[in-house]
């Protein structure tokens, strides 16, 4: 009878692999210059929603209709904003998801089942305080899907200042809640906040997005042809009552993302690293420019702590993305009979749920959508989503400086690179030929050192015998 083979455990927030280390690098990279961007633009907002003499100019701005009354297009900037360049957001989210399901940690069921179940604990207990708040105090239970969300580029802008040595394995976490939790929100906004819908645009939509397809497996490459195809299945989706933002994500998740024979980079990926930027860059910072310019005054934010719709919000944000997250990581791994990663702690992991708490740009968008038509709540909403943003922000900074030195420790080992090959030492430690070139090194760096050595003591031997010397004054008169 053959004795059953050993198993090695299971450890959750391990090592990447180093293709993995590399796009995560790439990815956050961008994501980080989009996030300071982002911040510049809910500012700037602020700033120009609340001086008086500016006010005026921002709600002329915001409210300024373009485009074709014809298509049902004629949208105001703002409108542009929120169901246009955020289209585009979630166009890049649905290439992410696409490539972690057939080519990263989604991949492998097991690895799947963490920050699933952690993204889901993660919406559903912020909706619960939300819905509990609320219910606890007579306020409505529209705005129960506002503190589901998490902002990516905001939580990686935060990063940039307080996390620089947070180590690769934490921030893929991150990444990697951040585009499931993308996924979630999508399908909360098709499905909760759809009212009538008008089937023939819908249908004129899906057949569009089946040509996208037919185009994309049969090798049709070049931007005139997509570009224009994806304009119309836009335009299609936003007419049909379903939020436009859904094609973006059904485009994004029809591209191949997986590499064949020959390729450095799947279309998938080259189509990604290409619109990102894009993204990250304007139509994202855009969109905050015209969402986050709510007037704030003391007597406001004091009532978002007094009104149950918006301190469910705050709640939400804070306390219960923290719990969920939290709690849906540890049951993943207590159920999966994993351990954590010996390198970090599950204060850790916290820290990081905090920062999930940034519920920024798909919060105000969710926002707009569950008090449309109710102006007031959703300027007091807005302000929650910003308050709360804030206050999980703070809370993430604190619980992630505490362990700084612990991370810059787990970078630097991280980053090593003692054979100079530009791959880190902690992926080579099991390749015969890594050793073989550090052998050599040393034995380099060894003969160097003993040349230095004969150097100075011959030096110092010398100095002994030269006549007249220290030790040559035997005879001198006192």
């Amino acid at each position: 009878m053959t004795a059953p083979r050993p198993t090695t455990p299971r450890k959750v927030l391990g090592r990447l692999s180093l293709p993995e280390r590399t796009y995560v690098a790439d990815a956050l990279r961008t994501e980080t210059v989009g996030g300071v961007l982002l911040l510049a633009a809910a500012v700037t907002a602020l700033l120009w929603a609340n001086i008086p003499a500016l006010h005026d100019s921002y709600e002329s701005v915001s409210h300024f209709h373009i485009g074709p009354a014809a298509l049902g297009l004629d949208l105001s900037v703002a409108h542009w904003a929120a169901d246009g360049l955020l289209a585009i957001f979630f166009f890049v989210a649905g290439i992410e998801l696409k490539r972690e399901l057939v080519a990263g940690d989604l991949r492998d069921p097991k690895a799947a089942a963490l920050p699933v179940v952690a993204a889901l604990c993660g919406m559903a207990v912020p909706a619960l305080v939300y819905t509990l708040t609320a219910v606890s105090g007579g306020g409505s239970l529209d705005g129960w899907a506002v503190p589901t969300a998490t902002d990516i580029a905001f939580a990686l802008a935060v990063l940039a200042v307080i996390g620089t040595s947070l180590p690769s394995a934490l921030r893929a976490f991150l990444l990697t809640l951040a585009v499931v939790d993308d996924l979630f929100a999508i399908l909360i906004i098709a499905v909760f906040f759809t009212a009538d819908l008008n089937f023939a645009a819908l249908g004129g939509s899906v057949a569009g997005l089946l040509l996208f397809w037919v185009l994309l497996r049969a090798g049709v490459r070049g931007w005139y042809v997509y570009v224009p195809l994806a304009l119309v299945i836009w335009a299609l989706m936003y007419n049909s009552g379903i939020h436009a933002t859904v094609a973006g994500v059904a485009m994004g998740l029809m591209l191949r993302c997986h590499r064949r024979e020959g390729e450095d980079r799947s279309p998938g990926e080259r189509i990604e690293h290409l619109v990102r930027p894009l993204s990250a860059g304007l139509a994202v910072p855009l969109f905050a420019l015209f969402s986050a310019g709510v007037v704030v005054s003391g007597g406001a934010l004091a009532e978002v702590f007094s009104t149950p719709e918006t301190l469910g919000v705050v709640l939400g944000l804070v306390v219960g993305k923290a719990v969920g997250i939290f709690g849906g990581t540890w049951l993943a791994a207590r159920f999966t009979r994993a351990s954590l990663s010996d390198d970090l702690a599950w204060a850790d992991v916290f820290a990081v749920a905090s920062l999930a708490g940034i519920g920024f740009t798909v919060s105000l968008l969710i926002g707009e959508l569950a008090f449309e038509g109710d102006q007031a709540m959703t300027n007091e909403v807005k302000a929650a989503v910003l308050l709360g943003s804030l206050i999980a922000a703070t809370l993430a900074t604190v619980l992630l400086k505490m362990r700084n030195a612990k991370y810059r420790r787990l970078w630097a080992d991280e980053e090593r690179d003692e054979d100079a090959d530009g791959v880190p030492d902690v992926y080579e430690e099991d390749d015969p030929a890594y050793h073989l070139r550090l052998a050599t090194l040393y034995e380099r760096k060894a003969a160097e050192h003993r040349r230095i050595a004969r150097e100075k003591a011959a030096a110092r031997h010398g100095l002994a015998e030269v006549p007249g010397g220290a030790g040559e004054d035997h005879h001198r008169p006192a």
